[in-house]
């Protein structure tokens, strides 16, 4: 039961957040880093010591896996906080999971806003592009990045907050 309060606590969290990204295109501060804080303060209550190293595990993994591609300009700094938040309350273990499958949930919205604007031919374009600059070991253009204000975004707090509300309601729902 009380781990089924963290993914309460952490699905708020995501849903929240989710909304402002789909509203404004950003997740703010305010709402990112008192999530941290809660999140580190439950498990820390929840479970003493070994919460607390639970959580700041979860959050270093979250903001560690993440910093590459907020670094090259491919997800924005909200983004970025907001899986340092969520892995403050669920956990390393946890939160690979959400990373997984909320990646696999951002592509196939990405894939399906691609095909409804008709950017195929020019998204596999960038991809070679990013391709060729990774293996030249520089980073790619400005042109590929969210500072391209023709390129088709989407919005990654989406994606997040969808994946912690399944796989939380499947965690709450098998007890678990």
């Amino acid at each position: 039961m009380l781990k089924d309060s963290v993914w309460l606590l952490a699905a708020f969290l995501a849903l929240w957040a989710g909304g402002m990204d789909w509203r404004y295109r950003r997740i703010p501060n305010w709402l990112t880093v008192p999530g941290l804080v809660v999140g580190i303060v439950v498990n820390t209550v929840l479970s003493g010591w070994a919460g607390a190293k639970v959580s700041l595990l979860g959050a270093g993994l979250g903001l560690l896996v993440l910093l590459p591609f907020v670094l090259i300009r491919a997800l924005g700094g909200g983004d970025f906080k907001l899986v340092g938040a969520l892995g403050a309350f669920l956990g390393p273990g946890r939160l690979v999971d959400v990373l997984i499958v909320s990646m696999l949930v951002a592509g196939t919205m990405a894939a399906a806003l691609i095909v409804y604007k008709g950017r195929v031919r020019q998204s596999l374009k960038n991809m070679g592009h990013m391709l060729g600059a990774f293996l030249r070991l520089r980073l790619p253009g400005a042109e590929v990045s969210l500072d391209n204000p023709e390129s088709a975004k989407i919005p990654f707090g989406v994606a997040v907050a969808l994946t912690v509300l399944v796989l939380g309601a499947r965690q709450v729902a098998s007890g678990i």
